[in-house]
């Protein structure tokens, strides 16, 4: 009988409730920097959370070391819950958003790496506060429980479990036969890139607050900016948006790919095929958009031009590769309202919004692998029925795929289009119009940020109703852990003890 371990999932509660507290002391920090009385609360949200936690842990310091499936998905799913209700704290503590609905959105969005925000003027805000913003994007990025993971065999927990159910994507490309060395070499290249981006958008001309808070943004994926004009803000510095391009384009690939770069081992990424097809999908978009704009639309105005009379090509293509890469990458940076470009272009970026970046990344989506699968699958279904009695393999990386993995696939396309289906119905039965509410249901459920209609790239969610942006909120969180790792949990034989 497999029995859920209770205790030890309350004492891993306890100890993410003390890194949210950790991660709040550096905002804390940066608002004492910038000498905010805001600071003060901050600190104040950390204490509460740093003590709450402990206390849990001391608490339940005597249980059984051990970790099943089980386990594993309800430790994810709660441990997002419970981080993303913590982090409300600094938002309600220093008065920067007093609804705790808004708050709570903002923080889901935030750990989700979504990107959406209720804040109607973010420039006006504390910097200790913008910081923590970014911060949690950039905790969730890459996963708390894999930065848990990488720290729970000191206590001697054993964190396979926890790794199988956060690890973004299909499969969890392992780094090195030990799980928790697979965490840390995957954050210490999440904190390498993070600082290099930093570094170059310094050089470039953004500042120092602004570089650190946009490199957490970017390589998270996540798409919150310390400027109400997102990245447009910048669009006289065409150096600081391409830094940003190439760094959306890293966090949207395979991390472990990354790995194998640094190692030198330039083949195993050459012949990746969805860092191929990832790669072609986004240059392919991108020179198909900067021809659109470049002919028909003026990319910082919201009025179709006359042809061939419009500036620089580099422009043109900047903006696109700028904004096919915050889409399907779900980073959701803005450089340009491209709801107001041509209506095909508009098509064509609703359409992206189902792609997503690949399995291993901090991207959210589909993922361009399972579009691979499905795609290979439907075609060798035509195969079949012209040789019923072949065995007609999926191949994937030059190897069959095993038909487990080819079920799971279809599977999570098809809850992922009844969420999506499901999603923008309950948005239209609270109010909302078509565009709205199936560019509200996407853009959540696919960790987007920016959508359609009243949420527009030039918009923000601040006007949705209160049971909208709870809604939403769940559809960031099963969006983000992948569908299976939430609703499992919705299921009764989840719960039974067999």
């Amino acid at each position: 009988m497999t029995q859920l371990n209770y205790k030890i999932i309350v004492f891993i509660m306890g100890l993410l409730l003390v890194f949210n507290g950790g991660f709040m002391l550096l905002s804390a920090l940066v608002s004492a920097i910038y000498a905010e009385s805001e600071g003060f609360d901050i600190l104040a949200a950390a204490g509460v959370a740093v003590t709450l936690g402990g206390l849990v842990m001391f608490l339940t310091r005597n249980h059984i070391k051990v970790l099943n499936k089980k386990d594993g998905y309800l430790i994810v799913t709660l441990g997002w819950l419970i981080m993303a209700f913590a982090g409300t704290m600094p938002y309600m503590f220093t008065g920067a958003i007093t609804n705790y609905t808004d708050a709570f959105f903002e923080t889901m969005s935030g750990f989700t790496t979504t990107g959406a925000s209720i804040m109607n003027d973010i420039e006006i805000m504390p910097k200790g506060i913008l910081f923590w913003r970014s911060l949690t994007h950039w905790i969730g990025g890459m996963g708390i429980i894999v930065l848990a993971v990488a720290i729970l065999p000191l206590l001697g927990i054993g964190g396979m479990q926890l790794f199988a159910a956060e690890a973004p994507g299909p499969s969890a490309d392992k780094l090195h036969p030990r799980i928790t060395d697979t965490a840390k070499r995957l954050w210490l290249i999440y904190v390498g890139f993070t600082t290099i981006e930093t570094l170059l958008l310094r050089i470039a001309g953004m500042g120092w607050f602004d570089a650190v808070n946009h490199s957490l943004s970017t390589l998270s994926t996540g798409g919150f900016s310390t400027k109400n004009a997102s990245i447009a803000f910048w669009n006289d510095h065409p150096a600081i948006q391409w830094i940003i391009i190439t760094f959306m384009f890293i966090a949207g690939a395979n991390f472990v790919l990354s790995y194998f770069a640094i190692k030198g081992r330039l083949s195993k990424i050459l012949n990746d095929t969805e860092f191929k097809w990832y790669t072609f999908f986004v240059v392919g978009f991108s020179i198909l958009g900067g021809i659109l704009i470049y002919f028909q639309a003026d990319p910082l105005s919201s009025s179709i031009a006359h042809p061939m009379v419009l500036g620089e090509a580099e422009s043109a293509i900047r903006h696109s590769t700028f904004q096919v890469l915050a889409v399907i990458t779900t980073t959701g940076f803005v450089s340009a309202d491209y709801t107001m470009w041509t209506p095909f272009l508009t098509i064509m970026f609703f359409g992206l919004f189902f792609l997503g970046g690949s399995a291993g990344s901090t991207a959210g989506g589909i993922k361009v692998m399972r579009h691979i699968i499905l795609i290979r699958n439907g075609i060798m279904e035509f195969k079949r029925t012209l040789h019923p009695n072949a065995i007609l393999p999926i191949r994937y990386n030059g190897s069959a795929l095993q038909s487990g993995i080819v079920f799971n696939v279809l599977g999570f396309f098809i809850l992922y289009m009844l969420s999506f289906i499901i999603g923008a119905t309950v948005l239209a039965a609270l109010g909302l119009d078509f565009e709205t509410a199936i560019g509200g249901a996407l853009s959540s459920l696919g960790n987007v940020g920016p959508a359609f209609g009243d949420l527009s790239p030039v918009a923000n969610f601040a006007g949705l109703p209160q049971l909208g942006k709870w809604w939403c909120c769940f559809l960031m969180l099963i969006g983000r852990l992948e569908l299976f790792t939430v609703l499992i949990l919705l299921t009764p034989f989840f719960w039974r003890n067999r």
